[in-house]
């Protein structure tokens, strides 16, 4: 049996010692500890309360390598990508200690291959990871496949990208937008005394998932009421791209071929202020013809207390922003969010994918303080504007 050298394991044995010290001190400790932030974590609160919660992710954002490119699709759907979603997540980076070196926001202005140049430049520019809300899927999945061939990681934002290959997907639950609005529209027709309620829908872009989504939310509600003949569905569109301008034609051509509509489902505040503009032009009185929304933009809420809309889906998107730019973080530093923060699961047909889901919130007149006002996502100073003014105070907006 060979001996054993006691002297010369006794003095290796300091120098084991220290790189085990080593390896479980400082080299760990360059490792922040995975963040067990939870869905939940994103639903309640202002913004100050959320944003606050990303303090939690301060390590992790320290840790990770490469840019995060955030992707917005236009500011023509709708103003919040440029007045709400952009500063947000600059706010949300900046939060957990990222500098702008760390981050490039960009939006396409409605065009899918300005929107291919950024995320190409982005990912020259030493991109880890995309965040990106596509402008249609055919699109939105060239510039994730490209991505993950470079090895770079992508989120869907808002919008599923079917035939993606998205890691994530933050959103709210569209379906749930569309059942809000159904219910919506079925209480303001009760409220509003419309006899025999002749429903024409006057729905989102055939290429965003997202109006296909919301749109089988509310015909789940409606559905049930044309079964029950209790409603007649006139007419249902599709509108290109959210155009409003388009929406407005389409409204118009659809009134005058059956003048008996007296209630329309439209799919987001624009398209609402649309229908609304006709309703105007033909004389339509307050409070008789009912139309829903979503996005809760000034213009919709002014429509709602003025009694030319019902209501509008408000989506605190101070709440999806802080989720995604979360994972967003997360992915940068080769971590992968938490069984608690991933609340869902969405088909995008290439595969299914991990989902963050978020409430969304019906607003009318009597919670518009208590919701979009109080969350300071619009200022009263420029709701209640010269004949808003009786109105906001009734409402208790000051």
């Amino acid at each position: 049996m060979p001996s054993v050298n006691t002297k010369k394991s006794a003095t290796c044995l300091p120098l084991v010692s220290a790189l085990v010290l080593a390896m479980t001190g400082a080299g760990l400790a360059e490792q922040p500890k995975p963040v067990d932030l939870a869905a939940t974590d994103f639903t309640t609160g202002g913004p100050a309360d959320i944003f606050g919660r990303l303090d939690a992710l301060k390590d992790v954002a320290a840790a990770g390598k490469g840019k995060i490119a955030v992707l917005l699709p236009d500011t023509r759907s709708s103003a919040r990508w440029a007045t709400v979603d952009a500063p947000g997540f600059e706010r949300a980076f900046k939060q957990m200690g990222l500098t702008p070196n760390d981050y490039i926001i960009s939006n396409a202005q409605g065009m899918p291959q300005t929107q291919r140049t950024q995320a190409e430049q982005a990912i020259t520019d030493g991109a880890s990871v995309l965040l990106i809300t596509n402008l249609d899927s055919g699109s939105g999945a060239a510039i994730q496949a490209d991505a993950e061939s470079k090895g770079v990681a992508t989120i869907d934002y808002d919008r599923l990208t079917l035939n993606g290959s998205a890691k994530f997907y933050v959103s709210f639950d569209n379906k749930n937008v569309g059942v809000r609005m159904a219910e919506g529209l079925e209480q303001c027709i009760a409220d509003w005394n419309v006899k025999t309620p002749k429903i024409f829908h006057l729905g989102g872009s055939p290429t965003d998932n997202n109006a296909t989504l919301v749109e089988q939310g509310y015909d789940s509600v409606l559905g049930k009421l044309y079964d029950a003949k209790t409603a007649v569905k006139v007419g249902a569109v599709r509108v290109p791209n959210w155009d409003n301008q388009v929406g407005l034609t389409m409204f118009e051509q659809a009134l005058q071929a059956h003048p008996e509509i007296n209630a329309t489902l439209s799919a987001n505040d624009g398209l609402a202020q649309s229908a609304i503009a006709v309703l105007k032009n033909n004389g339509v009185a307050p409070r008789s013809f009912p139309t829903t929304g979503q996005d809760a933009t000034v213009q919709g809420l002014q429509n709602i207390l003025a009694g030319y809309q019902c209501m509008t889906v408000y989506k605190p998107i101070y709440r999806e922003v802080a989720a995604a730019a979360a994972v967003a973080v997360i992915l940068r530093a080769g971590q992968t969010p938490g069984a608690k923060l991933v609340n869902g699961e969405y088909d995008a047909q290439s595969h299914k994918v991990p989902s963050i889901l978020l409430e969304p919130v019906s607003v009318t007149t009597a919670n518009m303080a208590k919701t979009v006002v109080a969350d300071k996502f619009v200022d009263p100073k420029e709701l209640c504007v010269s004949g808003f003014a009786d109105v906001c105070k009734a409402a208790g907006i000051q």
